[in-house]
């Protein structure tokens, strides 16, 4: 019975994203929701973060009553033997018995000997500040919330990437004194750290960084902005200088990004393709990190639906896992084939049909 319901819901998804706009779908092997909402005690849920976790996976995101209520929490939900663990919350943002803020934004990496996750504590995003907590036994057990330095905040949103030398370059901003980038650096597992100046002029409002590595060592971010395009720029020194801002040929509806390069070169980016509302999520794939054809449409429905905030990996078996929001309720799973991708170019600013 469970395989057929299964099954149902795949025909369903696949329904959904194919009427008259480009799918892609043949590439999509696994699509599912990491809880049922029965299964938790908060109705809102947001901003996932996935990992691979030896032979298997780990999610984690925020969920409360709401976004900045102070119920907010992470929660974690562990994928083994083809199962999703029923989440529990392992920070809560608690001060003291008189004093809670809500949670936000996890972030997960995989160290190899333990698992780091960042998140933010504070009544806004203008006020937050940055913890971490880590695990040695593969999310079971958790320690100790740590604050991190004044003016560090960890990973704001996307994955950090191992650099040569060993440093851990965590993509972050602030919203503070407007929308502004900077990058952070820790050596040690988050004990100390590093971090740029701003990488852009307040003018330029952008956030949530993305880093996809190029050959001989040249990195690109991709990032969220109030341009109503994705936003690029290059480093050459291991993210400590980087080219001013530029736009490429993606629509950005000021929402979150997540991208990663894949083992065969290319790279692939999970957004949504709009300018305005979040009812469609897709993925674009690209050789060059400039020039973009479309991939997949994940999600396309009726305007006041939400779609947001993926987080995407590839694991070592070569399959990319996806994670999003999906309509603020639950977090979707989405596994993709890269090999059986069939890219479309686009032809203008909307995304191609059928």
């Amino acid at each position: 019975m469970k395989k057929i319901v299964t099954t149902l819901f795949y025909i369903i998804c696949v329904i959904q994203i194919t009427t008259g706009q480009y799918s892609g779908a043949g590439c999509i092997i696994k699509s599912e929701f990491i809880y049922q909402p029965a299964d938790v005690p908060f109705p809102s849920c947001h901003a996932s973060t996935i990992i691979g976790n030896g032979k298997g996976l780990m999610a984690a995101w925020f969920g409360g009553t709401a976004e900045r209520n102070p119920d907010v929490g992470i929660w974690v939900s562990r994928y083994e033997k083809g199962k999703w663990s029923i989440p529990v919350e392992v920070a809560d943002g608690v001060q003291h018995k008189e004093k809670r803020y809500p949670c936000w934004n996890p972030v997960l990496f995989n160290t190899g000997n333990e698992i780091l996750l960042f998140y933010k504590v504070g009544p806004s995003p203008s006020t937050w500040w940055g913890e971490l907590i880590t695990s040695s036994n593969k999310g079971k057990k958790w320690s100790v919330p740590r604050r991190l330095p004044e003016d560090i905040f960890g990973p704001i949103k996307n994955k950090p990437v191992l650099i040569s030398g060993g440093e851990l370059l965590c993509p972050s901003s602030t919203e503070d004194e407007g929308w502004r980038l900077h990058m952070e650096f820790t050596s040690d597992n988050g004990l100390t750290w590093e971090r740029t100046s701003a990488l852009n002029e307040r003018t330029t409002g952008a956030i949530q960084p993305t880093i996809l590595i190029h050959p001989y060592g040249k990195l690109q971010l991709l990032c969220r902005s109030t341009v109503s395009k994705i936003l690029t720029a290059w480093s050459e020194d291991n993210g400590r200088n980087w080219s001013k801002l530029e736009p490429i040929n993606l629509p950005n509806n000021n929402s979150g990004i997540d991208a990663v390069t894949l083992k065969d070169g290319r790279h692939i980016m999970i957004y949504n393709h709009l300018t305005k509302g979040r009812n469609m999520i897709q993925a674009a794939i690209s050789d060059d990190g400039i020039n973009w054809r479309a991939a997949v449409l994940l999600e396309n429905d009726r305007p006041g639906t939400e779609f947001s905030y993926p987080a995407v990996i590839q694991t070592s078996d070569g399959l990319v896992h996806i994670t999003y929001t999906w309509n603020r309720k639950q977090i979707k799973h989405v596994v993709l084939d890269p090999g059986r991708i069939i890219e479309k170019p686009f032809t203008g600013d909307e995304w191609p049909s059928e």
